[in-house]
């Protein structure tokens, strides 16, 4: 389903009231000490040298490939540099970042 979710509730998934969410597969999760629901900084990581980061989203248990995460955009647009876009069509290079997760500062997970 490509339908953009515009408001603050997505049926499709079952969440409702926010958009700060990050879904990542339960056995990802696990390997990282994460839990359902624990807030988590998402950092992306390029070769330039510069962190950026989309700070406090919340973990989501959801059945993403192993080792991807999901996000709605454009909560997470920061995660990504303003030059890198493709070649031809010169768009956000957003379906595909490297990133790694924190967890976020004020107070501890809600999973641990």
């Amino acid at each position: 389903d490509n339908a953009p979710v515009q408001g603050l509730d997505d049926r499709c998934r079952g969440l409702h009231k926010g958009r700060r969410v990050l879904f990542v597969h339960p056995d990802d999760l696990a390997d990282r000490g994460l839990a359902d629901g624990d807030l988590v900084d998402i950092v992306s990581e390029y070769d330039d040298g510069v962190e950026r980061r989309a700070p406090a989203f919340r973990t989501v248990s959801y059945p993403t490939p192993r080792d991807c995460c999901a996000a709605y955009f454009p909560e997470t647009n920061v995660l990504v540099p303003l030059d890198s876009t493709a070649a031809i069509s010169n768009t956000p290079t957003s379906k595909s970042i490297v990133v790694r997760l924190e967890p976020a500062p004020g107070g501890p997970p809600t999973g641990t």
